[in-house]
């Protein structure tokens, strides 16, 4: 940085750095502004680059802090870029590429200072190093009556909002987007949930209010176009021999001073997350908005950009609200769908995804209202396809969108009406002419069957059968193999069930003869039968309901009825036992009738022929299997770590050491 720079080494010998951060004071209206802002930067292209860069910056960072409070050079150079940014939508009109690439410098240089600052010292004495002013001869000495820590968030929202994107301000607009993210980033440095401070209070209730609706609206539109980094510009301006400047962009400054952050996670992102690289400022504009989405609410005051998340409506929607909401505000329902579609792969994405669902009645109503919901199924399908891969929390919110869709009877009717002619990422069989329903259906259970063998989470566990108990009513022809899997699953239960319930018969043996402290199988014992009954219920509530549907749930119950004999007489199970046993002993007797040594196919035709003739009156009646998810199920601020563990793994504080990081760092899986 400063004229002339072209790489990383030159920094510590650079000249003009030296005198900004040094003890001299520099006049807002010395040329030596002018010349520190137009430097050519080759920006970094690995983790190793980045940190390089990090590393380099914070000696100059530390100097100024203790020389700024003296020289107020700090001060000065965020007044240099604010009256820059007065200009910037005009220069974006008249193409100034040369004014645009200066006040990005202004940025990148202040960023970078920030982010060290943040790390450095406390939200009180950065507002300080923002508030020291010159105080050099022949300066008024006036101090500015607006706070300039406020002015400058407030100039970066503007800039955001009133800038169009274009291959020219694609950089200046990805670093007011990064900016604000390193301002909220002291978030990183408390193991608590931070809940005021002065930067707080100016995003929640300052000059940057009245543009709340604004900027949640822009960094959605940032989010829906996916504009990926714009190819280089090796010289957009020719150098210059008067003053020594270098106006040349080496590298080009789109095409990677991003890096610094993106690039800093290349090391550890899985290759499914590569192209997040090539699309900076959606990737960088979908975690400004979670995190402010996510602040937490006032005392006296809610936060208004959840409020504007909640109530947004679709562009054709041209009803009259009931009750005007604050922050309203009209977006393309169509093209978010489709952004949503498409990049579930990345947790920010799903995590959208479930605010959207969760929060918003519009979007919810619209999602629901599909008729291309395997574009949205699909996706999140394939994450707890690859449970092993993900983390846990991109896990747990592909399941709460699989359960806030199941609360809805026609989504569950609808998913068995999509057939898929193959499934690519479904390896473990080729799978042809397979319903949706039905492959939700092997996805969940195979979630399931992960989970008991290896993480063994109760909460996975609730979520996984409470989704499949809302869609059991509505199973429709469900697939050979998903019937299969089904059944799988519940001789998988019985047998750990017996192996707890021998566990705990022996331990009762123990403790009757030794007062060693000895494992308490109850509890497992309990909470397996839980499981177990719910999966009754479930299999229960497809026969009363759709028995004549799913041929392949009976043949399949048939085929290993010895798994249900020893749950017959347990009290836990006895009345949701009556159906199943009346329904075994049903065609048990018609298959008899029917002859030995049936064909599949004869088999099959038994089922479907005895189905139709099956009084549903002998089928005891049991209340209807419904859940809804509960936000309050989840751990208080659930959200907060996790989209900052979002932050942290995009780069933003990618080489820090925050006392507090732990509590953000994600899990592999």
């Amino acid at each position: 940085m400063g004229a002339n720079t072209s790489q990383i080494s030159d920094l510590s010998e650079n000249t003009s750095l030296k005198a900004l951060v040094g003890t001299e004071i520099i006049s807002e209206n010395d040329p030596f502004w002018n010349q520190l802002i137009s430097f050519t930067f080759i920006s970094p292209t690995c983790s190793g680059d980045a940190k390089l860069l990090e590393e380099a910056v914070v000696p100059f960072a530390r100097m100024l802090i203790e020389n700024n409070p003296r020289t107020g050079n700090f001060g000065a150079l965020v007044r240099i870029f604010l009256g820059r940014t007065k200009e910037l939508k005009i220069s974006t009109e008249c193409q100034d590429q040369l004014f645009i690439w200066q006040a990005h410098n202004a940025l990148f240089m202040i960023r970078c200072l920030l982010k060290v600052f943040i790390r450095e010292i406390n939200e009180e004495e950065l507002h300080l190093q923002f508030c020291y002013q010159e105080r050099a001869p022949g300066s008024s000495g006036e101090t500015n009556s607006e706070d300039p820590l406020e002015e400058l968030l407030s100039n970066l929202i503007h800039l955001i909002v009133e800038v169009p994107l274009l291959d020219i301000t694609y950089s200046i607009l990805f670093e007011a987007v990064t900016t604000l993210l390193v301002f909220f980033s002291y978030q990183l440095f408390s193991k608590d949930i931070r809940r005021d401070g002065l930067i707080y209070q100016h995003v929640m209730k300052g000059r940057c209010l009245s543009l709340t609706s604004r900027i949640v609206k822009t960094l959605l539109y940032n989010f829906i176009r996916q504009e990926k980094c714009p190819p280089p510009a090796t010289h957009i301006f020719e150098a210059k021999a008067e003053g020594g400047l270098l106006y040349g962009l080496a590298s080009g400054v789109a095409s990677g001073l991003w890096s610094v952050f993106t690039l800093g996670g290349a090391g550890t992102k899985s290759d499914i997350d590569q192209d997040d690289n090539h699309l900076p400022l959606s990737n960088q504009s979908l975690l400004l908005l979670l995190v402010l989405a996510n602040l937490t609410d006032g005392p006296d005051f809610p936060n208004p950009y959840r409020q504007a998340i909640t109530c947004f409506r679709n562009t054709q929607d041209t009803s009259v609200p009931p009750v005007e909401q604050p922050h309203t505000f009209q977006i393309n329902f169509n093209s978010l769908y489709t952004a949503l579609c498409e990049q579930q792969r990345s947790d920010q994405a799903t995590l959208l995804l479930y605010t959207l669902l969760h929060q918003n009645s519009n979007m919810r109503t619209y999602i629901l209202s599909r008729t291309d919901m395997d574009n949205m199924v699909l996706p999140i399908l394939e994450i707890l396809y690859h449970v092993e891969d993900r983390n846990s929390h991109h896990v747990y919110m592909a399941l709460i969108i699989l359960l806030i869709l199941t609360e809805d009877d026609a989504f569950n009717r609808s998913v068995h009406e999509v057939v898929l002619k193959s499934v690519s990422w479904y390896t473990e069989r080729s799978l042809t002419d397979i319903s949706l329903g039905s492959l939700l259906i092997l996805v969940v259970i195979r979630t399931i069957q992960f989970n008991m063998t290896r993480t063994r989470d109760k909460y996975l566990h609730t979520n996984c059968l409470a989704a499949l108990a809302n869609m059991s009513a509505q199973f429709r022809c469900l697939h050979q193999y998903a019937s299969q899997r089904i059944i799988s699953l519940f001789a998988l239960l019985s047998k750990k069930h017996n192996k707890v319930l021998e566990q705990a018969t022996q331990s009762l043996r123990v403790r009757q003869g030794d007062n060693t402290a000895i494992p308490d199988y109850a509890q497992d014992l309990n909470v397996i039968e839980e499981v177990i009954r719910m999966m009754l219920e479930i299999i229960n509530s497809c026969l009363c309901n759709s028995l004549h549907h799913n041929p392949n749930l009976v043949y399949a119950l048939l085929y290993k009825r010895e798994l249900f004999e020893q749950f017959r007489t347990h009290p836990s199970f006895q009345d949701i036992m009556q159906n199943l046993d009346m329904v075994i002993g049903f065609f048990s007797q018609r298959l008899e009738q029917a002859g030995n040594d049936l064909s599949v196919e004869r088999v099959q035709e038994v089922i479907m022929k005895g189905a139709q003739a099956l009084p549903k009156d002998r089928l005891k009646k049991f209340p209807e299997l419904k859940f809804k998810y509960v936000e309050e199920d989840q751990p208080e601020d659930f959200f907060i770590p996790y989209v900052w563990s979002l932050v942290f793994n995009s780069g933003v504080g990618l080489h820090w050491s925050p006392q507090g990081i732990e509590l953000f760092s994600m899990d592999s899986g």
